[in-house]
């Protein structure tokens, strides 16, 4: 059977409840266990025990080699183990990472675990002393990711620091103040920074905040802060006048380091005020743009701004899908507005630009040669807009997965548009839990003649084109993961984890976690056995945002735990 830990001791919770009643309909025969070990043949296969980085690797496929657990037998998963952190605010978003048999994992507010990966047990738990102001923020307790390298565990805090933790023992090695939230609204950390070599890089939240964003680079080893870099370019014809320390910017997606170009992408959020644009006439650099930077010196290889003078919330946060083009390496990236920018590694230069969305109307369309925004919707002061995509994107935050056997992109995605009327808005006595949207009305609604729905596609990345799409009444907002046997696991916000055939979608196996999934699955494996790890526990900001759209949203039970299937 299954165990369960709760880390502060309380009861068991509904989960456990919906776990036991489901678990009987999945016992079976224990099954005789392939090998696990994968040969390696490419960038994706390197290390497939473990999931050490945020996307497993640095080209952010979230794929993991292993074939143990494949078509064939993925039907006889059941739950191995369960852990609750015991802190349930705003559900668990995090995705974990293991190494060498250990789970680390970042639940709400900052608490931090290393588990035994095999049973769940709890090795060691931590959690920084935050500044009470940090409660105050708008995305107070939300934290996404943790970083591994040099011994240590990094966290980004929600007060505005970089953290080392000794990895086996749990104690702090180092804390290293950036940002004071008293004097920059949203200036914290809700990802991770990520490694490059002896240098941690990583940048504020906020962009939806009247703050000048900011991305760090910090030695990992003594905690010393490096550089800066200001996602705010230093050009009037960019920012006329002091817009620009009321920018927004911020750089609140994890990014990846590239070994090959020695280059850190890292993407950033929009302008801000988000909808109102006079004040800010300009192309607004670097917001809406995808970063190259020399993680040494923290300076501009290249950029590709992707919404110049961003007037409709489309971050370029997400992240840099790194595949082969005509032998080459080529960087696709989704942005927010559903539209996805494929360019070369090198030096940014565009190969193609496709929709993911499919009811877009704030242009006709993009140039997939130059990036020109062709047909641009203008939103008059005062008036109401209808637009599309909304502010959530044609998909949330949470990654998609691509596969180098199948060659496809798997990606969650929905159809959504919003009634925007802008407006001016003043900073001055602003809170610190305020937002600066530049809005008097902000409603999600259906896309005209459809309702709002969500999809899971899988496409090719390059191109765009559609091998299948499984539809859902409500939008997917996890993390996908893909596997060397021929899977593909995604999650919802009823609770539900699925598995399906990566060629064709065919759903092969489904289990009712107990709360809406929000983090990334992955699939990692100890002493010969795999195992596939699933985060559940809704929250986040984005269901504030959703219900209006999508009412049944306000349903889902809360919760928070990391689930572990496995097949005996």
């Amino acid at each position: 059977m299954y165990k369960t830990n709760n880390a502060f001791g309380k009861k068991s919770t509904l989960l456990e409840s919906a776990v036991r009643l489901t678990l009987s309909a999945l016992l079976v025969s224990p099954l005789v266990a392939s090998a696990v070990g994968v040969p390696i043949v490419g960038p994706g296969d390197v290390d497939p025990n473990n999931w050490t980085q945020y996307h497993r690797t640095s080209n952010a496929w979230r794929y993991s080699p292993l074939v143990q657990i494949n078509k064939a037998n993925v039907g006889k998963l059941k739950a191995a183990w369960i852990h609750q952190p015991g802190d349930i605010t705003a559900g668990l978003i995090s995705t974990p990472l293991v190494k060498d048999g250990v789970m680390y994992y970042v639940a709400p507010n900052n608490n931090v675990f290393a588990l035994d990966a095999t049973n769940g047990s709890t090795l060691w738990h931590y959690q920084p002393k935050l500044d009470p102001v940090s409660g105050q923020s708008f995305y107070a307790s939300l934290t996404r990711s943790l970083t591994m390298a040099h011994g240590n565990i990094y966290l980004g805090t929600l007060d505005g620091r970089f953290v080392a933790i000794n990895e086996k023992s749990g104690k702090e090695v180092w804390s290293t103040q950036l940002t004071d939230l008293k004097k920059c609204f949203g200036c914290l950390f809700s990802s991770s920074p990520i490694i490059a070599g002896d240098v941690l890089i990583g940048g504020t939240t906020g962009g939806d905040q009247p703050q000048r964003g900011k991305i760090y680079g910090v030695n990992a080893i003594t905690g010393a802060k490096m550089w800066t870099f200001d996602t705010i370019h230093d050009d009037q014809k960019s920012w006329p006048g002091d817009t620009g320390e009321v920018a927004g910017g911020g750089a609140w997606m994890p990014g990846t380091y590239d070994v090959e170009t020695d280059s850190v992408f890292i993407g950033t959020s929009n302008a801000a005020p988000d909808f109102y644009g006079d004040g800010r006439k300009g192309d607004n650099l670097y917001t809406a743009t995808l970063l190259a930077l020399d993680p040494k010196t923290g300076k501009l290889k290249w950029h590709r701004q992707e919404i110049p003078h961003d007037t409709f919330d489309y971050d370029s946060a997400y992240e840099a899908l790194v595949v082969k083009k005509d032998g080459k390496d080529v960087i696709v990236h989704l942005n927010k507005s559903g539209f996805v920018f494929v360019m070369d590694k090198t030096n940014g230069k565009l190969e193609n630009v496709w929709p993911l969305s499919q009811t877009y109307n704030f242009v006709k369309s993009i140039d997939p040669k130059t990036g020109e925004l062709i047909g641009r919707k203008e939103m008059p002061i005062g008036k109401e807009t209808l637009l599309c995509p909304y502010l959530l994107g044609a998909r949330s935050w949470n990654a998609g997965a691509y596969n180098p056997k199948t060659k496809l992109w798997y990606t969650n995605a929905m159809e959504v548009c919003q009634l925007v009327v802008p407006g001016v808005q003043e900073t001055k006595g602003m809170g610190i839990a305020a937002l600066y949207l530049g809005v008097d009305k902000l409603e999600a609604v259906a896309p005209p003649n459809q309702p709002a729905e969500g999809r899971l596609d899988a496409r090719d990345p390059l191109t765009g084109k559609v091998k299948w799409s499984i539809k859902y009444a409500i939008p997917g907002l996890g993390g996908v993961l893909t596997t060397g046997g021929g899977l593909v696991f995604n999650g919802e916000p009823n609770g539900f984890v699925r598995a399906y055939d990566a060629d064709n979608g065919k759903e092969l196996w489904k289990f009712q976690t107990g709360s809406g999934i929000r983090g990334g699955i992955i699939s990692y494996a100890v002493a010969g056995k795999q195992y596939v790890a699933v985060p559940s526990g809704w929250g986040s900001l984005a269901p504030g945002f959703m219900a209006s759209a999508f009412p049944d949203i306000t349903k889902i039970k809360g919760g928070a735990a990391m689930v572990v299937f496995a097949v005996d």
